[in-house]
């Protein structure tokens, strides 16, 4: 059981930072050592941090032992050398080349594919390559069918078949609340849209592509959110990477957090402003580049700095960490910047009535300028919107590259959207969409609390439904994928550049259509494999992550 609101398990008076000042809870992280060690009973990692927060946030990130991580780099290491080793074989035509080069003519150009990025793909991806882009052939609801394949020139390239492996159970799939179905009133309501608008809307919203649904849409979206307006775009991913150059420019700062989704990072970087990354959800880090930014200016020119702008996420989709929010919302009023947070994985999967990361902290959403969203995850469907003042969505309307170049979304999808938001809110007459977010929830902290309990090395947040799990060592990605597989689970395994190289990992993702059941034969199964492989390596000794190395160095990806 958690303690109630403003519980902590340590009866101390905690500092004005919300640090303990023996050491034993500090910014909500046990520390390792003796002082954690005599706790009895369950630890509840509580932050205070001045009264900011409303609910205790649980969240750690365990220490790599020091063997593991000495042999995940000696293992890199060999597959480096034995990559140099088969270059140097299809070089001389020893080896079959498969991969891309460039053509004899061209042979004195700068290269196009000889990075390490592609060495790093020819020679250690290629040989795991058959762990991803599997293809499915049903929903990707709780279970799901997966087409069956083949290579015979070490992953170079498949052969299907034609065997279809059954009732393969789905860890990977981001159908939080289980809408992405093929039953139901969401299938029923987008198949009747489907008849009378069609598939394609053939138009922009600026020219002839602007339909009632749509309307309909970003209005639901708006009360939704508890926001005065809301748009909605075809495209998560360039919901972010055209947003933002329209928000911020040349002489204007942006404040990243390190861990941020790529959409965010292309968008910060073809706005042509000046990008300063912090350390992962490290407010420490954070207001001393605001600090810096208020005192110093901008290079050169010293003048201050036309906007500055906070990107940060709700959920964090390979870490499973959840965003500081109130430390966060604190900091930017303090200093007087902007506050851009996308909700790609936390809207519909947190809060108490699936509202995303501002409700969970139980926040005012006037406090967050800029609250960007997607409905490919919590609503089954397709699309990202931006939710903010009214000033902010008409100058959207008309400066934003996904508003005005990029076709509408599709109706059958708007409609499905709809269904699934109405539901959730409780506007289809049932309790069905309270029961899918409630669901959620229990089945993320039953997982988390049973492989914990397993002994493997779980990253993020307690009500976090992205579940990382740390593998480490690059010939144990393979691995852990294959034989998931032949067991009959679906998971998704991440290695570089999605991760820093040496911290490649498998990420479950929940659902609220995950049965006890299902769960409770993947964990089993998850228990088997982690002990074939020797992936059991949690020895309880958490890292607080404010307690991490810290320098004081940013990083400008563009200067004025």
């Amino acid at each position: 059981m958690r303690p109630g609101p403003g519980g902590c398990c340590c009866r101390r008076a905690p500092r004005a930072n919300g640090c303990v000042a023996n050491g034993e809870v500090r910014n909500g992280y046990v520390r390792s050592g003796a002082a954690a060690s005599q706790v009895r009973g369950p630890i509840h990692h509580v932050t205070q941090n001045g009264g900011l927060y409303k609910r205790p946030f649980n969240e750690a990130f365990e220490e790599t032992p020091m063997l593991v991580a000495v042999l995940t780099y000696v293992g890199y290491g060999v597959l480096t050398l034995f990559g140099y080793l088969r270059d140097f074989l299809r070089h001389w035509r020893i080896e079959k080349c498969h991969h891309a080069t460039e053509r004899e003519e061209q042979k004195d150009f700068v290269s196009l594919y000889q990075d390490f990025e592609n060495f790093y793909t020819r020679n250690l991806y290629m040989r795991i390559r058959d762990n991803w882009n599997r293809p499915i052939c049903s929903v990707p609801g709780a279970r799901v069918d997966i087409m069956e394949r083949e290579s015979h020139d070490y992953n170079w390239s498949f052969r299907y078949t034609g065997n279809i492996i059954k009732d393969v159970i789905n860890m990977g799939s981001y159908n939080y609340l289980g809408f992405a179905r093929n039953t139901g009133s969401c299938q029923e309501a987008a198949a009747k849209v489907l008849e009378e608008y069609g598939v394609g809307v053939c138009s922009t919203r600026q020219e002839i592509g602007n339909l009632d649904k749509h309307e309909e849409l970003e209005k639901l979206v708006a009360r939704f959110l508890g926001v005065e307006a809301a748009m909605a775009y075809g495209m998560g991913f360039a919901t972010n990477s055209m947003n933002i150059p329209a928000l911020v420019g040349k002489g204007c700062l942006i404040l990243s957090d390190e861990l941020n989704h790529a959409s965010l990072v292309l968008g910060a970087r073809l706005s042509g402003a000046t990008i300063r990354i912090f350390k992962h959800n490290n407010m420490q880090s954070l207001e001393k580049l605001l600090k810096d930014a208020i005192v110093y200016g901008q290079p050169r020119t010293r003048r201050p700095w036309k906007k500055i702008l906070i990107l940060v996420e709700g959920i964090y989709s390979m870490e499973g960490s959840i965003v500081r929010l109130p430390e966060v919302i604190a900091l930017k009023k303090k200093y007087k910047a902007y506050l851009y947070l996308d909700e790609a994985h936390s809207i519909g999967a947190l809060g108490p009535t699936g509202r995303g990361v501002v409700e969970y902290f139980g926040l005012d959403p006037e406090d967050v300028d800029v609250m960007m969203g997607t409905f490919t995850k919590s609503f089954g469907a397709a699309g990202g919107y931006i939710g903010g003042k009214k000033e902010l969505i008409d100058y959207l309307r008309t400066h934003s590259h996904s508003a005005v170049y990029a076709t509408s979304l599709s109706p059958p999808v708007v409609e499905q959207i709809i269904t699934s938001m109405k539901c959730i809110m409780g506007q289809d007459g049932t309790n069905l969409g309270r029961e899918c977010v409630q669901q959620l929830a229990e089945n993320t902290q039953y997982f988390r609390r049973r492989l914990k309990e397993m002994g493997f090395i779980i990253y993020g947040n307690e009500d976090s439904p992205v579940v990382p799990l740390m593998l480490y060592m690059p010939a144990k990605i393979g691995a852990f994928g294959r034989e998931m597989l032949k067991r009959n689970i679906g998971v998704v395994v991440v290695g570089f550049p999605a991760t820093p190289i040496i911290e490649s990992r498998a990420r479950f993702c929940l659902s609220a259509a995950h049965t006890k059941e299902i769960l409770d034969t993947a964990l089993k199964e998850i228990d088997e494999v982690g002990d074939l492989l020797q992936l059991k390596y949690s020895r309880r000794r958490l890292v607080p992550l404010l307690d991490r190395p810290f320098d004081e160095t940013t990083y400008e990806e563009t200067e004025d």
